[in-house]
């Protein structure tokens, strides 16, 4: 029978995300065959699995923290927000349909029998389960319907840990206020707490800890330090609690434009983890000034992140790096927007509207979503300064419902494979300097990377760096440092024992 564990947070970003991948990865080492699993994800970094279907970035790195391959079914619903009031529903892998807030609400019921069925077939093909919450399980108005936290708990028979983050301030608050709004027969389920993110010396807490376990009878099992791990996030609060804030000079400055729907921004994590490269994200014109290069990024709602760029003086400011000759690159609905036109009746209503007119394509939306990992090649000649990139190859994936295309005279980014077929993608600009394509992840192929940053070197004068990362090996590294962070800090052995005795009970 398979052991399952779940960890549930006081809040939104305590951790959860990495801490199961960290237990993943433990749990991994120790030789059992390991899964993540998220009922729900509410998430605009997402990716795609060998078969085409679309998940949550977070469960795919929880899922290469255990050393699987990611499967859907680890996040059989993932919601992607298009507006402050409304969301892409993805089920399974697939677009279903765009809901409301309440919409979505009344609809929840009718996914607990595919949860539940889902989340059954991970148990009969995995050693262990490490399931993870969403938000926080007292969220009293939604305890009814609720499908992601104590509800998929009860579905799935599992212990839980309570993650509280002390980095915020209110820790004891946030956990005694948590399980207190906790029903009896939720409570019950909480068989331990981790404390997150901890700056200092531990026995400052000791008089704290030995408290609450009194009041709550729940037992305090770790107290996890502040980490430097780099790992992915799965959404951009990240971005908003200035996690991605770079500090200290480096050769070259990449400048990527914080949109207000950016997606998929775990694309220049691959950049960050470079040596001579520091990536700022950027909200405002006078932070484009020093960057090297820059990068329009993915986005759920392309026309009303064009507007925003409009309004912001940001559009004017690209434009007017381009005009100094800095290189620009645009990904996704960041390529859609260097175009001359876009085209959307589907993704926010706004029908026909100029884009910022760096490259010589028009974008159509489509109801129909592409989803897809793919192999690419560069052509063999590019303009300018990719000349040296020409014929390299890469992989990446495609998330798009827009489709570009070109003028005659616009010669494409990349030659995509896509079922024996060798199909074009994006555009590059007659002098060298746009470069758009719908590729996701292209930053992690080392060789293209490391050609790209030394050409931007030596546009400045410096000396080629002969510094190739390999980024998978660099995000074992980084699990294997969350791993054994993770057994200094938890009682990992009372984890399994909670999982055992669970396992016994409901035999």
């Amino acid at each position: 029978m398979t052991q399952a564990i779940m960890l549930q947070g006081t809040a939104s970003d305590v951790g959860k995300s990495v801490l199961v991948a960290g237990l993943c990865r433990i749990f991994h080492q120790d030789g059992l065959k390991t899964a993540p699993f998220k009922s729900q994800n509410m998430a605009l970094n997402s990716g795609i699995t060998a078969s085409g279907h679309e998940m949550g970035r977070a469960q795919i790195f929880q899922a290469e923290a255990a050393g699987i391959q990611p499967d859907v079914r680890m996040n059989p619903v993932l919601l992607k927000p298009t507006s402050d009031r409304k969301a892409q529903v993805v089920l399974m892998g697939k677009v279903a349909t765009d809901m409301d807030a309440v919409s979505y609400h009344d609809y929840k019921p009718r996914l607990r029998e595919q949860i539940i069925r889902v989340y059954q077939s991970l148990a009969q093909e995995y050693d262990a389960l490490v399931l993870e919450g969403a938000g926080s399980p007292a969220e009293i108005n939604l305890r009814d319907r609720d499908i992601v936290n104590m509800g998929m708990a009860e579905m799935a028979a599992c212990p839980v840990i309570l993650v509280a983050d002390i980095d915020r301030g209110g820790v004891f608050a946030a956990i005694y206020g948590t399980l207190a709004l906790l029903q009896e027969h939720e409570r019950w389920r909480v068989k331990g707490v981790i404390i997150n993110k901890f700056r200092g010396d531990v026995a400052l807490l000791t008089p704290g800890i030995k408290q609450i376990e009194d009041l709550t009878g729940v037992p305090v099992i770790g107290v996890m330090p502040w980490l430097e791990v780099d790992l992915e996030d799965e959404d951009g609060v990240a971005l908003q609690r200035g996690k991605y804030v770079r500090t200290g000079e480096r050769a070259l400055d990449i400048a990527v434009v914080q949109l207000p729907h950016i997606s998929n921004f775990t694309d220049f994590n691959a950049l960050a983890a470079q040596p001579d490269v520091r990536v700022h994200y950027v909200r405002t014109p006078e932070e484009l000034h020093s960057a090297d290069l820059l990068i329009l990024p993915g986005s759920k709602n392309t026309l009303g992140d064009l507007n925003w760029l409009r309004e912001s003086g940001l559009a004017k400011a690209v434009l007017e790096r381009h005009c100094a000759g800095v290189p620009i690159i645009g990904v996704c609905g960041g390529y859609q927007m260097l175009g001359e036109t876009i085209i959307d009746e589907v993704e926010s209503g706004l029908g026909q509207q100029p884009g910022l007119g760096l490259l010589e394509t028009v974008t159509r939306f489509a109801l129909d979503k592409t989803t897809t990992r793919v192999e690419a090649s560069l052509p063999e000649t590019l303009p300018g300064w990719l000349a040296s990139c020409a014929g390299l190859t890469l992989r990446g994936y495609e998330i798009h419902l827009g489709e570009t295309t070109r003028s005659s005279g616009c010669q494409p980014a990349l030659w995509l494979q896509k079922a024996g077929q060798r199909v074009a993608d994006g555009a590059v600009s007659n002098d060298g300097l746009v470069f758009g394509t719908y590729l996701h992840g292209l930053f992690d192929s080392d060789a293209f990377t490391r050609t790209l940053l030394n050409e931007l070197r030596q546009r400045k004068g410096l000396p080629p760096l002969d510094a190739r990362v390999d980024y998978a090996q660099y995000k074992a590294q980084q699990f294997d440092i969350l791993a054994d962070a993770m057994r200094q800090h938890v009682d990992i052995d009372r984890i399994y024992q909670i999982m055992q005795q669970h396992q016994e009970q409901a035999c």
